[in-house]
């Protein structure tokens, strides 16, 4: 009788949106990485750039699905830190593995 639910609102929507569109973008930005790689001369490098950008893109559906997921609850959690900075890593990574490929 005493407990209380928590009305989400919208807020855990958006979130779940918002992530949902940086996977996306995320996943575009991958392709575009590997299309270079095969576009252009095949180098040892690019190689190496497309592969890793693949393994970080993978890195961040799992951080991304995990939040997600996490979104369901009627309560949920902030996101733990630990995700964040795995989050930010793999956007860096990609990053750095696109200005490789280029």
């Amino acid at each position: 009788m005493g407990e209380t639910t928590r009305d989400p609102g919208l807020q855990p929507e958006r979130t779940r949106l918002a992530w949902r569109r940086t996977t996306l973008t995320y996943t575009v930005v991958a392709v575009l990485a590997g299309r270079q790689v095969v576009r252009d001369d095949v180098t040892v490098a690019g190689v190496v750039a497309a592969a890793l950008s693949a393994l970080v893109w993978l890195a961040f559906l799992w951080v991304a699905h995990r939040r997600t997921v996490a979104l369901d609850t009627a309560e949920p959690r902030a996101l733990p830190v630990r995700a964040g900075v795995a989050a930010a890593v793999c956007v860096v990574g990609l990053a750095a593995f696109g200005v490789t490929v280029l």
